[in-house]
């Protein structure tokens, strides 16, 4: 029998972490706009999918799933001689405030009978112009909050309430497409995105580190990045990754109304395995001391690949939805080994500035591929599209293997034996 109390079942890293009072505050309404962003991974690509025109759907899709992101990319460009003057309080609350006035728009739009495929890709563009900035905002809140040994477990624990959302925010929307619009399951992401900049809004937090003098704003930010290889190549195979992954996202809900003749239930139900699959990787890495990181991340995409594979069989769900659980135990853990690197590496005056900038680089490949994709449906099918993408990311890992070994040999030769394993020791 047990005779420990239910906090001594906790990892120890997660149970300094939720003594933090601004984090026990913050953490709720975080997850609860996670779960409406789940809930939008459905209803963005469903709703497209009744809105488009015969033999336009793949393509409607493609292009709505990259407006709900890829304007980020653009905004975090263009806007940073602004918002890099902004705490990362108040590029959070700003970001949710204008997704949910523009997302809240679409029901209302759609209820008067006015929603046509341009204004919905307008709004869900618009919607994201801020998002770079809010995301790293996000991710550096609660630096000056949390010791340095305290990072990874909070990346992780924002990470593991991203994939519960995937879990719960798919398999609801699926649920409630069945009886309501999928524009207004939308809106209720909105309402989500409008509780956390309340309460964000609402919350005192400690001063954060003074921007620094330098301008620039994303320039400056891809400017530190491209002074450490380590973070450089980090970016790039990661920016290749995602790029592998768009056309999931197109294809996907294709592959179930085509294939499978199923509903957008069923779909949920993909996203919510491979939720269930990227919880548990994603809780396991947090309670971790030490990890090689390029072997753990190359082994993330290659594992990522495999888990692809099954959907080449197209006569039953069974094996593809496994596959996909698989991928999302992989997956987990991804997001937070980047961002810890990232909060360890990069100046603290800096961190936001960096992060945007990563954030605008990583925004324009999932969509790129959300568009390639919906383009190859045209000439294609779902299941060769689903298929191709995880040979392209065993591929990716394996040449990136490749360039690391050669890149490492190449260290050995040019610098004493003592520099080369200090650099080396910084990637676990």
């Amino acid at each position: 029998m047990f005779s420990a109390s239910p906090g001594r079942l906790v990892p120890g890293n997660y149970r300094s972490l939720f003594a933090d009072r601004t984090f026990r505050r913050l953490m709720p309404v975080f997850a609860l706009s996670d779960l409406g962003d789940g809930m939008s991974v459905v209803a963005v690509a469903w709703l497209a999918l009744t809105l488009a025109p015969e033999g336009g759907q793949g393509a409607l899709v493609g292009i709505a799933v990259a407006a709900y992101v890829l304007p980020g990319a653009v905004g975090a460009l263009v806007l940073g001689r602004w918002m890099r003057r902004l705490s990362a309080q108040r590029l959070l609350v700003t970001d949710s405030a204008l997704r949910a006035v523009l997302l809240g728009s679409v029901p209302l739009v759609h209820a008067v009978g006015a929603l046509t495929p341009v204004r919905y890709v307008g709004l869900l563009g618009a919607s994201s112009l801020l998002h770079a900035w809010g995301k790293a905002g996000k991710h550096a809140l609660f630096a000056p909050l949390l010791p340095d040994d305290q990072r990874l477990a909070a990346n992780s624990a924002i990470s593991t309430s991203l994939w519960t959302a995937t879990i719960a925010g798919p398999a609801l929307a699926g649920l409630l497409a069945g009886t309501v619009s999928p524009a207004w399951i939308i809106g209720l992401d909105a309402a989500t995105f409008a509780v956390l900049a309340l309460q964000t809004g609402r919350t005192t937090l400690p001063p954060s580190p003074a921007p620094a003098p330098a301008a620039g704003g994303t320039r400056r930010g891809l400017s530190i990045l491209r002074r450490q290889p380590e973070l450089l190549g980090l970016l790039v195979v990661t920016w290749v990754f995602n790029l592998s992954f768009g056309p999931v996202e197109t294809a996907l809900p294709l592959f179930v109304s085509d294939d499978l003749k199923a509903s957008a239930g069923l779909l949920g139900a993909y996203w919510a395995t491979f939720g269930i699959g990227a919880v548990i990787g994603a809780l396991a890495l947090g309670a971790a001391i030490r990890l090689p990181v390029w072997a753990a991340m190359l082994g993330i995409i290659a594992g990522h690949g495999l888990g692809m594979l099954p959907f080449a069989i197209t006569h039953t769900a069974l094996p593809s939805l496994i596959g996909f659980a698989f991928a999302g135990l992989l997956y987990g853990p991804y997001s937070a080994l980047s961002f810890t690197l990232l909060q360890d590496r990069a100046p603290a005056d800096s961190l936001t500035t960096v992060l945007a900038a990563r954030t605008a680089v990583l925004l324009t490949a999932s969509p790129l591929g959300a568009a390639v994709g919906g383009v190859l449906l045209d000439r294609t099918s779902a299941p060769a599209i689903l298929v191709g993408c995880g040979v392209l990311m065993i591929l990716i890992a394996a040449t990136s293997t490749l360039i690391l070994k050669l890149h490492r040999d190449h260290q050995r030769r040019h610098q004493p034996p003592h520099t080369f394993a200090k650099r080396t020791s910084r990637t676990t």
